[in-house]
């Protein structure tokens, strides 16, 4: 993503979690303990052979990723409120594109156009899938080699969610094929929209409002700066978000660290003699 999604991201992940590998973390212990333990309990995910080669960890996640994909599709699209949303959102389309509705607005920002220059190079560079997977993947490498399963988990989540979501739209651009006001090919749906409200509806789901509330206002100038500029009409934008806002919402709430009032609730394990299992509470500050 561009440098301000990127910004939104890292300092997002940065406020929810500050992790050292050396450094003890707070956590109130629910497991069921046996006769006493000779050693800290430590979460399951914890690496204890000393690796922290990112690259290690994303072969693993990579074989499992398929796999990730396909399920995760098949909880996105076929959730009945999903597709009513989905099939509204291509019936306001078709609706917008048949009628005088999609050639007006084309004529208006053709008359009006907001962005020009640095404002519309910056918003395209943001806006784009090409700038969405390399920031997923740095999120995802500085928290592999940080031993942050809380972030990796989240960065694979994003990446999960758009690539369902660039699967999709090419699928679609194919299929429909539709010139764009500026005779542009591969009109419908907008790719850049799609992706950026993936992204807004995924750092939503994470980080609440906060963030959320800011990506969304960048997914938006995105989707602007795609009719402004000619590259959309108005009914590709307006599918594009909601395909973005549908995967990206369903997808990072079913992968949603699950918390307990403000606690995250993580597996538990011991080590050594007198080993034990079990789930632990922990608040990271």
């Amino acid at each position: 993503m561009g440098v301000v999604y990127a910004s939104l991201i890292l300092a997002a992940g940065c406020a929810n979690t500050v992790r050292n590998k050396t450094a003890d973390i707070p956590s109130l212990n629910l497991a069921g303990v046996s006769n006493g333990t000779n050693q800290a309990g430590t979460p399951a995910f914890s690496v204890e052979d000393g690796s922290g080669d990112w690259l290690e960890s994303a072969k693993a996640d990579l074989v499992k990723f398929p796999n990730r994909l396909i399920d995760d599709s098949k909880d996105t699209f076929l959730r009945a409120d999903n597709i009513t949303a989905l099939l509204l959102a291509g019936g306001a389309s078709i609706a917008m594109h048949n009628s005088s509705a999609d050639k007006n607005l084309a004529k208006n920002f053709s008359r009006h156009q907001a962005f020009h220059g640095f404002a519309d190079k910056s918003l395209n560079v943001i806006g784009t899938p090409k700038s969405h997977f390399p920031v997923t993947a740095l999120w995802y490498a500085i928290s592999a080699e940080n031993q942050d399963e809380l972030n990796k988990q989240r960065a694979l989540t994003m990446m999960t969610a758009l690539s369902v979501t660039g699967l999709v739209t090419t699928a679609l651009k194919a299929a429909r094929d539709n010139e764009t006001p500026n005779g542009g090919s591969w009109a419908w749906p907008s790719g850049h929209t799609a992706s950026s409200f993936t992204v807004a509806s995924v750092l939503d789901e994470f980080y609440g409002p906060k963030v959320g509330i800011p990506a969304y206002i960048l997914a938006s100038l995105v989707a602007y700066r795609m009719m402004d500029t000619g590259n959309h009409w108005g009914s590709d934008v307006v599918f594009g978000a909601t395909l973005g806002w549908v995967v990206g919402h369903t997808i990072a709430g079913k992968h949603k660290q699950l918390e307990v009032a403000g606690f995250e609730l993580e597996p538990y394990m011991t080590a050594g003699d007198y080993a034990a299992t079990g789930v632990s509470l922990v608040r990271r500050f």
